[in-house]
């Protein structure tokens, strides 16, 4: 396994980080549990959670995530084996079990979620504590094009990095990162960090894949030259890279099948990309998840790729991925592709 720097911290993640978002919905905790030993025998630290998991949100289920991973914490006492990311939710549609649905980036509710996430962790410490997505309205979630709205109210960027700080100087967390976050919202957070002395925040987590790059659009050079490198989320786009979904199946566990909210990975352009991607990779003689799984994590601008999976057989092939290099040539087949059909499913 290979480890890379975390910003300008201390800490070396493993290349590939293990996300858990499935654990308290699609996976019960003996199944959680078991994918955490996998990952931990091929050599992963790197584990990424959330308030709000696991996903799609319910109240029924909500912070179910977290608790498995407190609980495996508690029975296993490795926790100062693993470098441990969450993230407190923003405002959206679909949650308003969480505090009452009125979310915000400000002291309260920061404070409220940290200290309720390091309860059912079962630790003392976060060593990544990460915005889930912008208070703001912008585009993420699905949406490339940016629609202003001038009468948005949000909490100020500066009370959020003031609470911030004040959450790592008690230690409760080491870091901070930021998720589905924009190139303004990136750049203005570390320009307020440098100019007042706050936490920098060392990481990014935004969605990548052979179906969405648009993170190369404006994110990639602020993630090497400003070293708050890439925590890729939905590198397989939902399974839709593995070519499971391939000529209309719904396999009967699939998150497709299960779920209807994900849209942007069905929609004709989506289905067309990812048909040429499962061709492609075929075509060299690899896995396609592998081939889609080692792209990502290549990239320059990528310090962790969070895989995820809902069997031990899907772990261990995007394990594998690991040790797959992909060449000039399939990568300039891949970029023909992505020509063709830029980021059907941002």
């Amino acid at each position: 396994m290979e480890y890379r720097q975390l910003g300008r911290t201390d800490l070396n993640v493993s290349a590939l980080c293990l996300g858990s978002m499935t654990w308290g919905e699609q996976n019960d905790q003996a199944e959680g549990f078991a994918q955490i030993e996998r990952a931990k025998a091929a050599g992963i630290n790197f584990i990424d959670t959330a308030e709000m998991y696991p996903v799609p949100p319910r109240p029924e289920t909500y912070s179910a995530t977290e608790q498995i991973i407190g609980n495996w914490f508690s029975q296993r006492g490795d926790r100062a084996d693993w470098i441990l990311a969450s993230k407190v939710a923003g405002p959206g549609n679909g949650i308003s079990h969480i505090r009452d649905g009125q979310l915000k980036h400000n002291r309260q509710h920061i404070v409220a979620a940290l200290d309720a996430s390091l309860k059912r962790l079962q630790t003392d410490w976060i060593d990544l504590y990460q915005l889930h997505w912008p208070e703001r309205s912008t585009n993420f979630f699905g949406k490339l094009g940016y629609q202003h709205l001038p009468q948005d109210h949000f909490t100020p960027l500066e009370e959020t990095l003031e609470v911030l700080d004040e959450q790592v100087k008690a230690g409760k967390i080491r870091h901070i990162g930021l998720s589905n976050e924009t190139p303004w919202g990136t750049m203005k957070f570390l320009q307020l960090a440098e100019s007042r002395g706050w936490p920098r925040a060392v990481s990014i987590q935004n969605p990548y894949n052979l179906l969405n790059r648009s993170f190369e659009v404006g994110l990639a050079e602020i993630a090497i030259r400003e070293q708050c490198g890439l925590l890729a989320y939905s590198p397989l786009a939902f399974g839709m890279l593995s070519g499971k979904y391939e000529n209309g199946a719904r396999p009967e566990n699939g998150r497709l099948t299960l779920f209807n909210r994900f849209s942007r990975y069905s929609n004709p352009q989506t289905v067309a990309a990812c048909s040429r991607y499962v061709a492609l990779a075929r075509e060299h003689g690899l896995d396609p998840a592998q081939m889609a799984l080692a792209f990502v994590t290549q990239q320059p601008f990528v310090t962790s790729n969070i895989i995820g999976a809902t069997s031990l057989a899907q772990l261990d092939s995007n394990l594998a991925s690991a040790s797959l290099k992909l060449g000039d040539e399939l990568l300039a087949a891949i970029d023909a592709i992505h020509q063709d059909q830029p980021n059907p499913a941002p």
